[in-house]
């Protein structure tokens, strides 16, 4: 069985207590059967740690991008959004890196600067489409203007994924529409994520992704801890549960989903 991290940020896992070095991070997940990550860069110092950290290890494939809660923090130091966008093309044009973001938009934390948020995220789409490379969106308390900036700059150009997707029927519907796939995370194993489960239900397996966005939204029965990507096996189990087939289908069709999402051979 081979399963995919889709999205985490492994470089921010706990490694004076929890890991003793990468090494023991990645055998804990291959016992899991979880043998290839991606992890996702949220600002351009984040992507050169990234770099720097796991450049030796084949299995772990990059992202590059500014999360929404950064672009004011980034704005300080390229002065200029034009100066962000060419440094987030030239990064973006390393072999390792498969994708743009994370991008998107968070209402949650920054409402009074969504403005900026789009536009940041405007610059993404932008150069993804150039580079033919799909974007990683993240979206939270925002999901009507993510949706209208993704068809508005004609995302379905470049595709992408909506990551650690919490929300209905029918936003799943409008990005299943522009080509994005879907991408489940621990809340799916959350007992208060009815709407959620009910929705995956109805999701085509064929654009579905899974990941651990550790350490993040650990998912049952580790929640409250620190997440890491061998807990995908467990979102792997409920997504089964939930589509009523065997894990070994999830993690064949969740597999091809991410190589052909990301053009992986």
């Amino acid at each position: 069985m081979f399963l995919i991290d889709s999205h985490c940020h492994i470089d921010r896992l706990n490694y004076s207590l929890l890991h003793k070095n990468i090494e023991s991070l990645l055998k804990k997940s291959y016992k899991n059967n979880v043998k290839n990550f991606l992890t996702v860069s949220t600002s351009i110092d984040n992507f050169y740690t990234i770099k720097k950290l796991f450049k030796k290890y084949d299995s772990i494939f990059y992202s590059c991008g500014v999360h929404p809660l950064n672009c004011i923090k980034e704005l300080k130091i390229f002065n200029k959004i034009e100066e962000l966008s060419n440094k987030i093309e030239e990064l973006s044009n390393i072999t390792r890196v498969i994708a743009l973001g994370e991008t998107g938009l968070d209402y949650h934390y920054s409402h009074e600067t969504k403005n900026i948020q789009k536009d940041f995220f405007r610059e993404h789409i932008r150069i993804a489409k150039k580079l033919k490379k799909p974007i990683i969106v993240h979206s939270r308390n925002s999901i009507v203007d993510t949706i209208k900036i993704l068809k508005e700059k004609n995302s379905e150009k470049c595709t992408g994924v909506l990551h650690s997707f919490n929300e209905n029927y029918y936003s799943a519907c409008q990005l299943l529409d522009i080509g994005f796939y879907i991408s489940l995370s621990g809340i799916s194993t959350f007992k208060n994520s009815i709407e959620l489960c009910n929705t995956v239900k109805k999701i085509p397996l064929e654009r579905l992704l899974i990941e651990t966005d550790s350490p993040y939204l650990s998912p049952v029965p580790y929640r409250g801890k620190e997440n890491q990507p061998a807990y995908l096996l467990y979102i792997a189990k409920q997504i089964a549960v939930l589509k009523k087939t065997d894990i070994k289908v999830i993690a064949k069709i969740t597999t091809n989903n991410f190589r052909k999402l990301f053009n992986l051979k």
